[in-house]
């Protein structure tokens, strides 16, 4: 009778720990790569931004030595064109941003078949977009001349002409708005067009067949459907209405009396022509508080809110 030895199992030794070397040698040229863009990161972005926030704080007086505080601040709020500016800027955000959502979105409507008219119309409501935005200020500056610029030129038959566009306090911030508007508005219908390419054409002819008309099935089809394109091209309207200054250099320069004073040449002012450091850079960082608050609120509310699954 034989008896058979089984053999015990043998147990493999633990594999040794992976060096960190291996690890760095792997992706050593990736860090590589990247050194320069961070190098330039840092230099270009975040320490000016952390140079401003530190200049809001750093108050200086006049023959004696700088002291941190927020006197900068204070000095900010009681600046009553730092108020003229603020409301100047939501009247211009509001002025730009309403009537070029509307005009883009009902001529990407107009313009969402391809056919040879429809490009050659895409296209010309697109060119403005190409020109910059300071040529197109001084295009409008001569378009503009009170008395011999081609506006006046056509309105005047309608007993309109003569009127000092851009040198009348009450018309100048709404010229401004007209030149903001004819820029942007094709930039716009290119997104509208894009996110019409995404309603699915089966909602559409079931709306259609169960009766519903054409401004039916925009506001219970097309719309909803285009409400993540409808809030990113908003927050992008907002956001130039905030930063969009050259035709102002170039046009009115804030004025007449600060009638197109926005927030961004106020800044300018402060820094490049008073000299005045603390000031600019205290309205630098509400600035950006206010837009980085925006682009957080807007993207939590697209992935909250308006993301539609067929």
């Amino acid at each position: 009778m034989s008896i058979s030895t089984v053999s015990s199992p043998t147990i493999a030794a633990p594999a040794r720990a992976r060096p960190r070397r291996a690890g760095w040698r792997r992706h050593g040229g990736a860090y590589a790569l990247l050194v320069p863009s961070l190098v330039f990161l840092i230099a270009f972005t975040y320490w000016p931004i952390l140079e401003v926030l530190g200049r809001s704080f750093l108050v200086a007086r006049f023959g004696a030595g700088a002291s941190w505080g927020f006197g900068n601040y204070a000095r900010l709020f009681a600046d009553p064109r730092f108020s003229t500016a603020i409301v100047n800027n939501l009247i211009y955000a509001a002025g730009t941003m309403i009537p070029s959502l509307a005009l883009a979105l009902g001529c990407a409507l107009a313009l969402a078949e391809t056919t040879k008219l429809t490009s050659l119309l895409r296209t010309l409501l697109v060119m403005p977009m190409m020109i910059p935005l300071v040529a197109a200020a001084a295009l409008f500056t001569f378009l503009m001349l009170p008395g011999a610029g081609l506006l006046d030129y056509y309105l005047a038959p309608f007993g309109l002409g003569q009127a000092n566009w851009l040198g009348d306090p009450s018309l100048a911030l709404g010229s401004i708005i007209a030149i903001t508007i004819w820029k942007n508005t094709g930039y716009y219908m290119l997104f509208f067009i894009a996110g019409l390419a995404g309603v699915p054409r089966d909602l559409l002819d079931a709306a259609k067949i169960d009766g519903a008309g054409a401004l039916a099935r925009f506001r219970h089809v097309t719309l909803p459907m285009l409400g993540p394109t409808l809030m990113f091209v908003g927050v992008i309207a907002f956001l130039n209405a905030l930063t969009q200054v050259d035709h102002v250099v170039v046009t009115t320069q804030g004025g007449p009396t600060d009638a197109t004073l926005l927030l961004l040449y106020y800044i300018y002012q402060q820094a490049h022509q008073n000299y005045d450091t603390g000031l600019a850079s205290a309205a630098t960082v509400i600035s950006v508080a206010v837009l980085f608050a925006l682009a957080v609120v807007s993207l939590r509310r697209m992935e909250q809110g308006i993301h539609h699954e067929v």
